[in-house]
């Protein structure tokens, strides 16, 4: 047989994923989890020789990369720049991934189907003091941020609550773990109770991919790249959007402002200063900022102690007190904290708010990464030694939103050496590093060279819930957003730059 005539009894990498659903249906339907591993890493390996055959190929690669970021820029994946990012003068496209990331279809389906759950969980915290004041008595006498936090709390509980109309936006982060049997498990890296970011964006992810597949030929044909939601999903009544000073990505809340006035609901934008200055409360404590009336303050600040002065902490208190509707509430913040998600792994946790109902303890749990306390006492002592052994198994992290605050490697010795025997170690929680499977792609990011990287993605899932009194009238799964970022990366983040934009490739 000659050599070249070997290939007619081997199909080409397009043929692989372009027989993908056949091939993935009958293996998923008759065979078991080991043969289904195989398939799917051989549609990785597909994957990767398209990926080698364009670094070879230059000239295609770069129409590629130019169409990508033009049907970007066209399709309104826009971002204003770092050096002018409080004017939309200059602007450039959102950084995203040049290919859709594969992803187990029965883990982004679980993480869909635990949504709901999250959002009952959360709001259920941000209703029992008891429960917050207990999970957080260590946090708060380490933490200045938090205590000051939860003071405002402690005096709303006090006063007395005055809207009895609770909404909730959050977002919980999965990682996929790679187990020593290859076989993944979604983890749960954290749960976002505030300034929750992606949309705006993520819709429009899905239609580059689209577009990309269309113009390469073959390239993922077949395969299913799943929608992100829509924008609507996630605009309510909200009012006032309550800001930072740098407003980088400015024109994703656009796209909110946007739904809301094509529904007749007018939108401001503030600062904590202005409703410092020119917000008051009157004797019903209806809250009005430069005489207009406001009937949600949605925070896209707040969550990080240098968004704060002592004028915008007062700020916070009279919004909190107000009969404002408060996107989130303070309890909704405090549920957010690395401290309460760490309590809640603890046994008989779970099962206070869910009585009676263990699949959704089981289903919650199962998302659960190792998580430990690092309080006083001998159960942190041993955190501690644990960590110190063998610190490139764990994540420190601090009560902090907003990427870049989590401490990794020898850094977490460093850390924990200072503070082992101090009460500041309380600060914190430790948790097991996820260890996902990289896989290959392109990241498109403004002046950032153009090279095949080793990546890893990060699935957040949205939740939308209402609930006035004690009738949760609403309660959803309204989308997802996956972000990637370099292997060689710990900490991730869209605000920080590090992460791309992304579209889950379901397989």
């Amino acid at each position: 047989m000659r050599e070249d005539s070997a290939t007619c009894f081997f199909p080409s990498s397009e043929i692989v994923l372009f027989l993908f659903p056949l091939i993935h249906y009958t293996f998923v339907n008759l065979f078991p989890e080991r043969l289904k591993f195989l398939l799917h890493r051989s549609i990785a390996m597909a994957t990767e020789a398209i990926l080698q055959r364009l670094i070879t190929n230059p000239e295609r690669l770069k129409d590629l990369v130019d169409k990508a970021k033009d049907v970007a820029l066209q399709s309104g994946m826009v971002i204003r720049t770092k050096e002018k990012p409080n004017s939309s003068e200059v602007v450039t496209y959102y950084p995203f991934s040049l290919f859709p990331t594969p992803v187990p279809k029965a883990a982004f389906l679980q993480a869909l189907a635990v949504q709901t759950h999250f959002n009952t969980l959360v709001d259920k915290i941000s209703q029992d003091p008891d429960f917050l004041e207990e999970a957080l008595a260590s946090t708060i006498q380490a933490d200045d941020f938090t205590a000051k936090l939860f003071d405002i709390y402690r005096h709303v509980q006090q006063e007395g609550r005055t809207q009895p109309i609770v909404v909730g936006l959050l977002r919980s982060d999965y990682m996929l773990d790679q187990g020593e049997c290859r076989t993944s498990s979604l983890k749960q890296i954290e749960i976002n109770t505030i300034s929750v970011a992606g949309f705006g964006v993520i819709d429009r992810v899905p239609e580059v991919h689209r577009y990309l597949r269309t113009c390469n030929s073959v390239f993922i044909i077949g395969l299913t790249l799943f929608n992100q939601g829509n924008c609507k999903s996630f605009c309510r009544a909200v009012i006032l959007f309550l800001f930072e000073d740098v407003q980088t990505s400015i024109i994703n809340h656009r796209c909110m402002e946007k739904e809301l006035c094509n529904r007749n609901i007018p939108v401001i934008r503030r600062k904590f200063e202005d409703v410092s200055r020119r917000g008051s409360l009157d004797d019903d404590k209806k809250l009005f900022v430069d005489g207009l009336e406001v009937a949600v303050v949605y925070y896209r600040t707040g969550y990080m102690p240098n968004h704060y002065t002592e004028q915008a902490w007062d700020a916070r208190l009279m919004m909190e007190r107000s009969l404002a509707v408060k996107l989130p509430d303070i309890g909704t913040q405090l549920a957010g904290t690395k401290k309460v998600q760490q309590v809640l792994s603890k046994p008989g946790v779970l099962e206070k708010f869910f009585p009676d109902q263990p699949r959704v303890v089981e289903r919650i749990r199962a998302t659960f990464a190792g998580l430990y306390t690092l309080d006083m006492g001998l159960e942190g002592d041993k955190t501690v030694e644990m960590a110190l052994a063998a610190p490139d198994q764990f994540v420190l992290k601090p009560q902090r939103e907003g990427g870049g605050n989590n401490i990794y490697g020898s850094d977490i010795c460093q850390v924990l050496q200072q503070v082992k025997e101090s009460t500041e170690r309380t600060a914190y929680i430790l948790m097991d590093k996820i260890q996902p499977t990289p896989v290959q792609n392109y990241m498109l990011r403004r002046d950032f060279p153009l090279q095949i990287s080793n990546c890893d993605s990060e699935l957040g899932v949205f939740g939308v819930y209402v609930r006035q009194g004690k009738d949760t009238v609403m309660n959803e799964c309204v989308g997802h957003l996956l972000r990637t970022k370099s292997s060689e990366v710990s900490e991730g983040g869209l605000t920080t730059g590090i992460c791309v934009v992304d579209s889950p490739l379901l397989l």
